[in-house]
């Protein structure tokens, strides 16, 4: 039997048929494994670049060690401050010029220098950081959640103007980059409890989720959501457009539940978290390993999951880097015979 790829383990999942052994979600190579990265994300450099810390909008972003230089909003530093005044302030960038065909051969390139091999890892086409979080990089969360609740009728407006930029984005490079997935993001939750309510995401967020996931829907390509913190109470919805994937459900929602009513239908990229004793310094390598393997058990009774969490911070912190690689190890050898391997 021909030895099957980590794309085509991960793809065909969407079928029904178990990987040969259990995967593990790593948002990127995994610096602790010999294995092909699952997937691998990429999108168009037009809207993706940073010129001077800025983003396509003018968002100013700052980064540091201590959380792994992964790049957040500048506090303080907002470019909105009255979401009435967005038309004045919120202006899409003229993409008039762009060669896309070239932009996405250039795009590729530079994935395939980085390591990406679109036969052994899945490629995804990430739209844009998402709605939700989008507005909060222009007004911060004092002011971005005060205008969802004080004036949702603008929020929606900026929210239409958004994505019918970025579907102009998408519709003019999709066809070029090929992807296997399409990627949407919208960290629309907190650990305990979402951001909005079910009806302000239904009413402000949810339609144009559903128009990025029409790109997917119309090509036949599986949509995954990004999205963390408890929002376990949104799957039906993200079901309901076309969502395969979700990462990274964390353990504040109820994901047995979830995979009960929804089964192979929806992939769980996570289902567990390093928190409490398991992020002290006192833990030990067998009670840590124990708490993946019981999680291991725990969600491969009822569907198919993808093993997923990794924890980001100051790449010199040895505690970080050493529960990254007793997950890993974990996954890669009790995980053998979680799927394909139990005969």
């Amino acid at each position: 039997m021909t030895k099957r790829s980590m794309r085509q383990m991960y793809l065909d999942m969407l079928e029904g048929i178990e990987p040969d052994f259990l995967l593990q979600y790593s948002y990127g190579r995994n610096p602790y494994s010999q294995r092909d990265p699952l997937v691998m994300g990429y999108g168009p450099s037009v809207v993706r670049s940073r010129e001077k810390g800025k983003d396509i909008w003018g968002v100013s972003y700052v980064a540091n060690r201590e959380a792994g230089f992964a790049s957040l909003p500048e506090p303080g530093n907002f470019i909105l401050d009255d979401i009435t005044k967005w038309r004045d302030v919120i202006k899409a960038p003229d993409i008039s010029g762009v060669d896309w065909e070239q932009m996405a051969k250039k795009d590729m390139e530079m994935a395939a220098n980085f390591g990406m091999d679109r036969t052994k890892s899945a490629v995804t086409y990430g739209i844009h950081m998402g709605y939700f979080q989008t507005l909060m990089a222009f007004m911060g969360f004092v002011e971005g959640l005060c205008a969802i609740q004080e004036e949702p009728e603008e929020v929606y407006a900026l929210f239409d103007y958004l994505c019918s930029f970025y579907e102009s984005v998408t519709e003019k490079c999709i066809d070029y980059y090929k992807p296997d997935i399409i990627q949407l993001t919208d960290d629309i939750a907190a650990f305990a409890m979402p951001f909005v309510s079910p009806d302000q995401y239904r009413t402000l967020i949810k339609p144009f989720q559903e128009r990025d996931a029409k790109f997917g829907n119309d090509r036949g390509l599986p949509i995954a959501m990004h999205c963390c913190g408890k929002c376990d109470m949104f799957v039906e919805d993200w079901v309901g457009f076309g969502v395969r994937y979700w990462d990274p459900p964390q353990t504040s929602n109820d994901l047995v539940a979830v995979q009960k009513k929804f089964g192979n239908r929806i992939i769980l990229e996570g289902c567990f978290d390093i928190l409490g004793e398991l992020i002290s310094e006192s833990c030990t390598e067998e009670a840590f390993k124990d708490a993946v393997r019981q999680a291991i058990d725990t969600y491969s009774k009822d569907a198919i999951f993808v093993f997923n969490h990794w924890l980001f911070g100051d790449p010199d912190n040895e505690l970080f880097n050493q529960r990254n690689r007793w997950m890993t190890e974990v996954v890669e050898d009790y995980g053998l015979h979680c799927y394909g391997g139990r005969g």
